[in-house]
């Protein structure tokens, strides 16, 4: 008869404080998940030679995520007398404020995960992987890339929030996955909270992107998500030649597809409920989750960019639509609402984010908090923000005599001269006064002259394909009534966001 060594105190003391804190059915939850995953690991050599991969961002959900599989986990090590190991990848980026490495921090602590030889825990800057510490420096290359992002698809989209913001940025959170599974031995599972009907949605999503842009998914010889991997790095190939031009360098914004050929994801959507009013003593009991003021915008507890696109919303209505900053903010802020509900975040929470835009003093305060962060994130002055939300240099400058004429009269008087400084090829030199105009250019926009001159013969923001492609089946948008100038008609724009 076999004999199993039992599992650890520390392994043993962590669950049993685990399951206090979990409901009565996520208790049960994690056992049957733990008899599936079991079995799921017989196919990748067995529970104590596999790797299972949680994508952990330190937010609410990714952190009962963690929590739950942390759970799992040492419910296996107890039945099998060793644990699989559990490998948590964070994708560091410039909109995660040092609040977030915090909240990992403390979970990790919380979960036993420090000194723990079977949990790796990994930090993802710009494709460097290294352990996971919440006060390792963020690498400057993440935020000038995310930086140059943003400007770009913000001009190219008038400051359109879900693409300015997210379109690059998921590129590099899917990419971080695919090099933290590479990572090592490579990973055997990856666990996700996506049903599987929502896992095809996304496959069938992807690959008809890729096609679009002229990948045929089927050429690759493998299967499954390492595929599924390779259309998306097509797609961010061609994101990238679309928005920053041929010169770009495509391996910054390709995605890592070199995984286990075995790869696949573990749903646990059946299992447990994500939503957190349903397990709120763990995450801020026993977990010491924080809400912090920046990092916890709308819907995102991980990210401070979403209150970056309400402010946006308020400069755009202010300075492009000539109406007041308040009304942009209140458009958003009811639009951001309703999707928190959508997608049933506890009341207290809407009361919380509802609270704090509410009132012209707190609306105040988080303006300047977000002024704060623009620069301290990304480097963006007023200047920069306002520029992008008049987007004056795309389509051959069609916005660009008015966005002069308000902002800038001084250099209006010399838009003929910006014109052909624009119009001129991307390698022509910059001579005499010229060289005073390009800076001046610079100042207001926070672009260099290539970027400017590639934005000048790009396409209008309406009708960059893939752009649009994207924004098309993204469901974080909806259409809403607003007025394009402060007596103008009433009339419908689409409004997306986070």
């Amino acid at each position: 008869m076999t004999t199993v060594d039992p599992p650890a105190p520390a392994h043993a003391t962590v669950l049993a404080r685990l399951l206090d804190h979990l409901s009565p059915h996520d208790r049960a939850a994690t056992r049957t998940t733990a008899d599936r995953l079991r079995q799921a690991l017989k196919e990748h050599g067995g529970v104590r030679d596999s790797t299972v991969m949680v994508g952990y961002g330190g937010g609410k959900d990714s952190s009962y995520t963690l929590a739950f599989v942390r759970a799992v986990q040492l419910v296996v090590a107890e039945r099998d007398g060793a644990p699989f190991t559990l490998r948590s990848a964070t994708n560091r980026h410039a909109g995660m404020p040092h609040a977030v490495m915090e909240n990992i921090d403390r979970v990790y602590r919380a979960l036993g995960m420090y000194d723990d030889p079977s949990c790796e825990l990994l930090l993802l800057d710009a494709g460097r992987i290294r352990p996971f510490h919440p006060d390792l420096p963020a690498d400057p290359a993440v935020a000038a890339r995310n930086r140059t992002d943003i400007l770009m698809t913000g001009h190219r989209t008038a400051a359109q929030a879900r693409p300015t913001f997210c379109n690059a940025c998921n590129l590099s959170m899917v990419n971080s996955f695919g090099l933290a599974a590479a990572h090592g031995r490579g990973a055997d599972l990856i666990i996700t909270g996506d049903s599987r009907s929502e896992q095809r949605d996304y496959t069938v999503w992807i690959n008809r992107l890729a096609r679009r842009v002229g990948h045929d998914p089927r050429s690759m010889r493998r299967s499954g998500f390492p595929r599924v991997l390779g259309a998306l790095d097509t797609v961010g190939r061609a994101y990238a030649r679309a928005i920053h031009g041929e010169t770009t360098s495509p391996d910054e914004h390709g995605v890592h597809a070199d995984v286990p050929v075995d790869l696949s994801f573990f749903s646990i959507f059946e299992d447990t409920d994500y939503e957190s009013g349903s397990h709120w003593d763990l995450l801020t009991g026993f977990l010491d989750f924080r809400f912090d003021d920046i990092a916890f915008s709308f819907t995102e507890s991980d990210c401070a960019n979403p209150a970056l696109m309400a402010h946006l919303r308020g400069l755009t209505c202010e300075h492009v639509y000539g109406r007041s900053y308040d009304e942009g903010m209140d458009e958003y802020v009811s639009f951001a609402l309703r999707l928190m509900r959508r997608k049933a975040f506890p009341e207290r929470l809407i009361d919380q984010m509802a609270e704090r835009y509410g009132s012209a003093v707190t609306r105040a305060s988080v303006r300047r908090a977000v002024e704060r962060f623009a620069m301290e994130a990304y480097g963006f002055t007023s200047q920069h923000l306002i520029c992008l939300v008049h987007a004056p240099f795309t389509a051959h400058g069609k916005r660009l005599s008015t966005f002069l004429q308000r902002e800038h009269p001084r250099l209006a008087r010399r838009e003929a001269a910006i014109r052909t400084l624009l119009a001129a090829p991307a390698d022509e030199p910059v001579t005499g006064e010229d060289r005073d105009l390009e800076s001046s250019l610079r100042d207001v926009s926070g672009l260099t002259l290539d970027q400017m001159r590639h934005l000048y013969v790009s396409d209008h923001p309406d009708s960059a394909g893939l752009l649009h492609r994207i924004l098309q089946d993204d469901p974080h948008k909806e259409l809403i009534e607003t007025r394009h100038s402060a007596d103008g008609p009433t009339v419908r724009e689409l409004l997306s966001g986070r």
